[in-house]
């Protein structure tokens, strides 16, 4: 079985026992998430589609850890006028173990 969710603004394909990196979440390492916005679910029976969510779907999952990604480096530049701007960046995630689907 498996569900494609969307959080944070992007849309994961997850299966039970699955661990995946989303946008930052609320919570502390150990506490429960529960994904509502279901798009899909496929099963042995078949796949049931939303629209645009599948109704009474839910993925559970369990918070692993809090982190953040690796540095990217924003360079802006404009040439023969002296302009230059240098800027790192790490966006914050959080690990996410999917324990399981309902549907």
């Amino acid at each position: 079985m498996y569900a494609i969710i969307e959080t944070g603004g992007k849309q994961y394909c997850v299966r039970e026992g699955d661990a995946l990196n989303v946008e930052k979440l609320a919570g502390e390492a150990g506490a429960e998430v529960v994904f509502d916005r279901v798009l899909l679910v496929g099963t042995a029976d078949g796949v049931k589609v939303g629209q645009p969510v599948v109704p009474g779907a839910r993925v559970v999952g369990r918070v692993l850890s809090q982190g953040r990604g690796k540095k990217i480096i924003v360079f802006k530049y404009k040439p023969k006028k002296n302009y230059r701007r240098k800027q790192g960046h790490r966006q914050p995630y959080t690990r996410v173990l999917v324990e399981k689907i309902e549907v």
